[in-house]
């Protein structure tokens, strides 16, 4: 590609070239290098209105070669019944991390999506029980269906049970994932009763309120708290976080925005009281589960620099295809 074009991707050609096990490839290199030292830490900025709000999240990976890249996205959680909207909007702009170019301006959601599954399946990989077969989605939208195809591909699921406010949804959820996956995918209206029935538990809602408590989950639970991606979100009580083996994706950003933040200010947790970032995990730095009794819980904030590394691939990808629109900022 000419020094002076940049590449559009669609949301239609990022689908074509990314799939959920090569996002995940990508995003456990993510966590490795970040677990090294070898990646800077990666910035946040939040911006809140009324009814949603927009962040930006930025980092930079030394990949093929440096990259630089910077997600902006909205997320409104009444979009669908409001304006037929996705919940989630956004772009993310890679640049040459040496030269400082911009490379590609790309749609965020897919990758957002799949960079949020991919590491559910990273942090299920070592932290999940390895006989792991039966889980509970709790959240019956996109990020949900994505889940349960991550975690089939990092464990032998055997059973699935979902949970959805709109027993509409998770009706039709559990009937989609079924006949597509070959796993028997069930709703279920008790999110408690089914949580301790399972191995592992993924909550990806935007809910301001707990969903489980410390009595709601059984030894040797691994969950992933997916939702809470901005202060106001909350999906698990501070008693759960109390008694949980804790493995953050970014300690400080969990520490406004994930449910640890809210453990936090309940004064039942401290930052010392976290055992571990994930990629100190992945990169051998920490043990991960150490018995079959821990609960452990995966605080999954969504890290910037698993954006960089999947829309990177994209983006190798793109050029060695002849994929996307190229456009010329040139005079």
């Amino acid at each position: 590609m000419n020094a002076e074009e940049i590449l559009l991707l669609t949301p239609r050609e990022i689908q074509g070239l990314l799939s959920i096990d090569e996002c995940i490839v990508a995003v456990e290199h993510a966590f490795h290098l970040h677990g090294e030292g070898k990646a800077a830490p990666p910035g946040v900025l939040s911006m809140h209105t009324h009814d949603g709000g927009f962040h930006v999240k930025a980092g930079v990976l030394e990949l093929s070669r440096p990259y630089f890249g910077a997600k902006v996205n909205g997320n409104f959680a009444e979009n669908g019944k409001r304006f037929g909207l996705p919940t989630i909007q956004g772009v993310i702009v890679l640049c040459d991390a040496e030269k400082g170019s911009p490379l590609a301006v790309m749609d965020s959601r897919g990758i957002t999506s799949l960079r949020t599954g991919a590491a559910t399946a990273v942090a299920a990989k070592y932290l999940a029980c390895r006989d792991s077969h039966t889980a509970t989605i709790c959240g019956c939208g996109n990020q949900g269906r994505i889940q349960v195809r991550a975690l089939s591909r990092v464990c032998n699921l055997q059973n699935v049970f979902a949970y959805d406010k709109s027993e509409e949804q998770a009706l039709r959820f559990a009937r989609n994932l079924t006949e597509e996956l070959a796993i028997p995918v069930t709703s279920v209206t008790d999110l408690p009763v089914a949580v301790r029935r399972s191995d592992i538990c993924v909550t990806c809602t935007p809910s301001r309120q707990p969903l489980l408590g410390s009595d709601d989950v059984r030894p040797g639970t691994f969950i992933a708290a997916v939702g809470a991606d901005s202060p106001e979100k909350q999906e698990l009580h501070s008693s759960l976080m109390a008694k949980s083996k804790i493995v953050t994706d970014i300690l400080q950003q969990c520490a406004v925005m994930g449910d640890l933040h809210h453990a936090l200010d309940a004064g039942v947790l401290t930052q010392a009281d976290v055992y571990a970032e994930l990629g100190d995990v992945v990169a051998g730095k920490k043990q991960g589960r150490e018995s079959d009794d821990e609960i452990i819980i995966f605080d999954s904030t969504g890290m910037a620099l698993q954006d960089v590394a999947a829309a990177a691939f994209v983006y190798e990808k793109a050029e060695r295809q002849g994929s996307g629109v190229r456009l010329s900022f040139a005079a």
